[in-house]
């Protein structure tokens, strides 16, 4: 089984994995943060979203930390962009990569954005026509890929209808998300077979959260296939408001070990990148998520 020689790696951290924190961060240390993740080698970092305060707090300052950034020309910035007016709100921070938020579930659909999946897509057409009118790249991410907490396990038929429809629609990369981390190895390949049909397996990417454990082998099973882009949060941060239970995302330390166990190429260095983990985790006040960052720490220590 030939696996992909080399594996974009997208630091969601910044992003999903603070987004559902209480404790509210400041914008120098998420500036700090994206910047600890450029040092290391990572070359898609998403900083932020432009999304209600009320309620999503934590990203509130978005445009500050946007602002702030030394931003580098080989590196990528996404934000979260649910509609007109987040987009408007990129577009004045000069962004130029925005994502775009569907669900494989229509029941988690309307308690996670309060619409359908048609009505979605009818939210944020505008939002993508717009972005590609001004050249600004455009990603899609799919929730519930392989679970949703009220409707149990998704059919990948379904997964795979919401992203040929991200990608007619003008994504350029679909990432598929179990945000409930209930997902096994043959159940991803199941899905990943099935969405393949609809988006080329070189526009995918995977992004899992580790409530069962399973993440880091769900990831491996899906480079089996050929996915070569992986989301992953440094020191496993995150989880999911509309998910009761669901852990962080798994820990970018984590797959980059993997990776390099498996002699594939990231440009990212494991040790500038558990110190990331371990800066954010300590301003935080808790010890990080990653085993691998654990790990190191102990090692160091003995």
């Amino acid at each position: 089984m030939l696996l992909p020689s080399k594996v974009k790696m997208v630091e969601v951290g910044p992003r999903d994995g603070l987004q559902n924190e209480a404790r509210p961060v400041p914008a120098e240390i998420k500036i700090q943060l994206i910047e600890a993740l450029a040092d290391a080698g990572l070359k898609a970092i998403e900083a932020g979203a432009f999304v209600s305060p009320k309620w999503v707090p934590q990203m509130a300052d978005t445009a500050r930390v946007l602002a702030g950034l030394a931003r580098r020309p080989d590196v990528s910035y996404p934000v979260l962009v649910p509609n007109m007016t987040g987009f408007e709100a990129a577009v004045a921070a000069d962004v130029h990569e925005i994502a775009v938020f569907g669900a494989a579930s229509e029941s988690f659909s309307q308690r996670n954005i309060n619409c359908s999946i048609e009505e979605s897509f009818q939210r944020f057409g505008p939002v993508v026509e717009a972005a590609t009118t001004r050249g600004i790249r455009v990603r899609g991410y799919i929730s519930c890929v392989l679970g949703c907490p009220y409707e149990g396990e998704i059919v990948p038929a379904a997964v795979a209808t919401v992203a040929g429809r991200l990608l007619r629609m003008g994504a350029y990369e679909v990432s598929l998300g179990d945000t409930i981390g209930v997902g096994t190895p043959a159940r991803a390949q199941a899905m990943i077979r099935a969405v393949s049909g609809a988006v080329p397996v070189e526009r995918l990417a995977v992004h899992f959260h580790d409530t069962y454990g399973q993440a880091v082998a769900n990831v491996t099973a899906s480079l089996e296939l050929g996915v070569a882009v992986v989301d992953s949060s440094v020191a496993g941060l995150g989880g999911c408001p509309y998910a009761k239970g669901a852990s962080g995302n798994v820990a970018s330390e984590d797959v980059l070990y993997l990776l390099e166990g498996l002699g594939i190429e990231t440009g990212v260095d494991l040790g500038k990148l558990a110190e990331a983990g371990r800066f954010i985790s300590g301003h935080l006040g808790r010890e990080t998520g990653s085993k691998v960052a654990k790990a190191l720490a102990g090692k160091a220590a003995a």
